[in-house]
């Protein structure tokens, strides 16, 4: 039995899923108006918007509850490239999305490091579209956020 512990411990362990770090910007605003906003800042900015995913709507359709929430996919194939080029395995990762979800009093706007999120593969840590990426998306977040 006092074997049997240690292993069910690692057992818990090794299945508790690794998450990626991620950055927010809080807002007063609605969810639609900010996606709106966010939605606008990606074209503003020259990138393409792919689809924008009303997660809350999915869940009513099919008679369920869910806070109000929606995920813009988007990108800019100069910058998404450029990993790709790298590791054909960063098309996994891309195109970019960005989440808005209502948390209590207050609408998040949540994103994944890039730099994180693409851990993984055989990419450059210090590429510069790393950082490029990394400041559009607290671009977006900021302009969609902004009072």
């Amino acid at each position: 039995m006092s074997r049997l512990i240690p292993t069910v411990v690692a057992a818990a362990f090794l299945a508790v899923p690794a998450h990626a770090d991620t950055e927010s910007v809080a807002t007063q605003r609605p969810v639609a108006e900010v996606m709106d906003r966010l939605e606008a800042a990606v074209k503003d900015a020259g990138a393409m918007v792919f689809a924008r995913v009303d997660h809350a709507k999915g869940a009513s359709d099919a008679g369920l509850e869910l806070a109000d929430s929606q995920v813009l996919i988007f990108g800019n194939p100069q910058l998404g490239t450029q990993p790709m080029q790298q590791d054909i395995r960063a098309g996994l990762y891309l195109p970019m999305k960005m989440l808005v979800y209502r948390d209590g009093d207050q609408t998040q706007i949540l994103w994944q490091e890039p730099e994180d999120m693409f851990d993984d593969l055989h990419l450059d840590d210090d590429a510069p579209y790393l950082d490029k990426m990394e400041q559009a998306l607290r671009g977006f977040a900021t302009a969609a956020a902004r009072d």
